[in-house]
C-alpha cells in the first residue's frame, strides 16, 4: 500500500472535490482525501500505479500534474498553524468557517502568554493589589480601614486556579467545539510546505506562525550571573519582597511595579530614557510620573547600567546617572526591557521566510511573509503586541489565505492601556506624531482636577489631551491619564476612526460624574476655560 499526493488544476468547489475522490475510489483508491483549496489529492493505492489514478482524475475533467509518493508519517492539512494563542485560535476558527481542515501545533501549554502569563494573571493581581493599597491608604476621612500582611501564595493560587478555568474555556474547550487538531510538539520547517513535529512531516499550501515572544534579556555586565525575574517569573513568587528593582520602565515594568508596591514592596524603577513613556506626549509622562513618585515608587531615568553583582540574596546595580554613580540594592531584580519573538527554532530559512534584526518575521500588509504562502500573525511580527491586535490579525491572515480574500490590516486606531493606577490609556496620534504627518495641529489640555468624577473620588493627578487637525477640526488622538482611563478610550477611539470632529464631541450629552465626561470636557477647553463653567454647562 502506498500514499499518494497528486496536484489537481481545474478544482474550483466541494462539488470538485467529490467528483475527484468518485473517480480515484473507482479504481480502488482508498482512504481518500482532495482539497480543492489545496489543490491535490492525497490517497492509498492498493494495486494500481499513480498513472492509473492520473488517467481517473483526467477523465473526470480535471488536470492532474505533480504527484509524489509520501512517507508513511507524512499529513496533509488545508492550514497549519504554528502556536496556540490569541492569534492561532482566531485564525482557526475563521478558517474552519470555510471549511478547511486545520491543525494547530503548540510546543508548551495551550493558550499563549495572555491568558497564562500574561493579560489575566498580571491584571488580577493588579486588582487585588490596588485593593491592598485602598485599605492602607485613602483619601475619606471618617472611614478606618487597614491592611494586614500580604499572603502572597494564597493570591498566586487563587490567580493560577483562574487561569486555569480561562485556559479550559475559552481555548482548549474551543479545539473539539470547532473541530481542528492539537499537536503537541515543535515545530520546524522541512521545506515551504513541510514541517516536521516529534519525528512526523506535517505538510500543507498555507502555513500561519503565531509564535509570540518571550521576555527580552538586555547584555548588562553581570546580569547572567545574577537570580534575576522576569514577567512571566515574577508572578509566580510566593512572598512579596522587601524591595523590588525594575529595569525597563515601560506598561510592564509599570504595572508589575506598582503591583508590588501595592503589596507592600519598596519599589525602584529603573530606564535608560530621560523620561517615562517617552513615545507619549510630554503632558502624558509627566502626569504618570508625578503620579508614581507621589505614591512612593523610586523613578531613576537617564540611567547607565555599568553592572549588576549579587551578595547573597541581595541584586546590586550599579548605575550612574548625569555622570554621577550610584549602587541600588534590591533582594528582588525584575527585568522588563521588551521582548523578543519566538522564531529561532522554527528552521524558517528552509521555508524562504525572512527575519528583521530583532528576530521578528516580516509581513506585508496582507500579512504575508516573504514566502505568500506562509503568514504570520501577534507579537511574532513586533507589531502591536496587544492581544486584540493578535486575534483580530489572526482573523485577518485566515481569510486571506483559505478564504482567498485579499484584506489588508488596519492599524491606525489601536487603542493602547497601560493597568496603572492611575491609567495610561491613549488612541490614534500623538501631538508630535500629528505634526510629523503633516498635519496642522491644535490640542486641548485638561487637568484632572477639572474633571468632576476625578474631584469626588479625591484623585486629581491626571490629564486628558485631545489632538485635532486645526483646519477641519477632526480628532486626531486621544490621550488620557485617569482611573478607568481604559474605560473611557473606546469613546475616543470610535471618535477618531470614524473622523469625529471637536464639535461632534462637545454636541454630544456625556452623562455627568463618569470619568469619560473628561472627553467632552476637554472638547470645551479648545476654546474656553471650562472651570468658569457650571456643573453639567456645555
Amino acid at each position: 500500500m502506498k500514499t499518494y499526493k497528486v496536484r489537481v488544476e481545474g478544482m474550483t468547489c466541494t462539488s470538485c472535490e467529490t467528483h475527484v475522490a468518485t473517480a480515484l475510489k473507482q479504481i480502488g483508491a482508498k482512504p481518500i482525501d482532495v482539497s480543492f483549496r489545496r489543490g491535490e489529492a492525497v490517497f492509498e493505492l492498493p494495486h494500481a500505479n499513480v498513472e492509473t489514478a492520473k488517467q481517473a482524475i483526467t477523465a473526470a475533467g480535471y488536470q492532474p500534474t505533480e504527484a509524489v509518493e509520501m512517507e508513511a508519517t507524512e499529513e496533509t492539512y488545508d492550514y497549519i498553524i504554528i502556536g496556540s494563542g490569541a492569534a492561532a485560535f482566531a485564525s482557526a476558527i475563521e478558517a474552519r468557517k470555510y471549511g478547511a481542515k486545520v491543525a494547530m501545533i503548540e510546543r508548551g501549554t495551550v493558550g499563549g502568554t495572555c491568558v497564562n502569563i500574561g493579560c489575566v494573571p498580571s491584571k488580577t493581581l493588579l486588582r487585588a493589589g490596588e485593593i491592598n493599597s485602598l485599605a492602607k491608604n485613602h483619601p475619606f476621612a471618617g472611614l478606618h480601614t487597614s491592611a494586614g500582611t500580604v499572603d502572597l501564595a494564597s493570591l498566586i493560587e487563587q490567580k493560577n486556579e483562574l487561569v486555569q478555568y480561562l485556559r479550559q474555556t475559552k481555548y482548549v474547550n474551543l479545539i473539539d467545539e470547532y473541530g481542528f487538531t492539537l499537536i503537541q510538539g515543535e515545530a520546524a520547517f522541512v521545506d515551504e510546505n513541510t514541517v516536521e513535529v516529534n519525528g512526523k512531516k506535517l505538510s500543507a499550501n498555507r502555513f500561519l506562525i503565531a509564535t509570540g515572544a518571550s521576555p527580552a534579556v538586555p547584555n548588562i555586565p553581570g546580569l547572567a550571573d545574577v537570580d534575576y525575574v522576569t514577567s512571566t517569573t515574577l508572578l509566580e513568587r510566593n512572598e512579596v519582597p522587601k524591595r523590588l528593582a525594575v529595569i525597563g520602565s515601560g506598561y510592564i515594568g509599570i504595572e508589575l511595579g506598582q503591583l508590588f508596591h501595592h503589596l507592600g514592596s519598596d519599589v525602584t524603577l529603573m530606564q535608560r530614557s530621560p523620561r517615562l513613556l517617552k513615545t507619549y506626549d510630554r503632558e502624558i509622562s509627566e502626569a504618570m510620573t508625578k503620579a508614581l513618585t507621589t505614591q512612593g515608587i523610586h523613578l531613576l531615568t537617564g540611567v547607565s547600567f555599568e553592572r549588576i553583582e549579587q551578595d547573597g540574596n541581595v541584586k546590586k546595580i550599579y548605575i550612574e546617572i548625569n555622570g554621577k554613580q550610584q549602587v541600588v540594592e534590591a533582594e528582588e531584580l525584575l527585568i522588563a526591557t521588551g521582548r523578543t519573538p519566538n522564531t529561532a527554532t522554527l528552521h524558517l530559512e528552509a521555508a524562504g521566510v525572512k527575519i528583521g534584526s530583532r528576530g521578528e518575521i516580516i509581513v506585508n500588509d496582507y500579512l504575508q511573509t516573504t514566502n505568500p504562502s506562509i503568514y504570520a500573525a501577534g507579537d511574532v511580527t513586533l507589531g502591536p503586541q496587544f492581544v486584540y491586535v493578535a486575534a483580530y490579525e489572526g482573523t485577518i491572515a485566515a481569510a486571506n489565505a483559505i478564504g482567498g480574500q485579499h484584506k489588508n490590516i488596519q492599524l491606525d486606531t489601536i487603542p493602547a492601556v497601560t493597568f496603572s493606577s492611575p491609567a495610561v490609556a491613549t488612541v490614534g496620534l500623538t501631538e508630535q506624531q500629528a505634526k510629523e504627518n503633516g498635519y496642522e495641529v491644535k490640542t486641548s489640555v485638561l487637568p484632572l482636577e477639572a474633571v468632576p468624577r476625578a474631584i469626588v473620588n479625591y484623585e486629581t493627578t491626571g490629564v486628558f489631551k485631545l489632538v485635532a487637525d486645526a483646519k477641519t477640526g477632526k480628532l486626531l488622538g486621544a490621550h488620557v491619564v485617569a482611573e478607568h482611563a481604559g474605560e473611557v478610550i473606546y469613546a475616543a477611539t470610535l471618535a477618531v476612526k470614524f473622523g469625529l470632529t471637536i464639535d461632534d464631541l462637545r454636541e454630544t450629552l456625556a452623562p455627568y460624574l463618569t470619568m469619560s465626561e473628561g472627553l467632552k470636557l476637554a472638547a470645551l477647553t479648545f476654546d474656553q476655560d471650562v472651570g468658569k463653567l457650571s456643573c453639567c454647562a456645555g
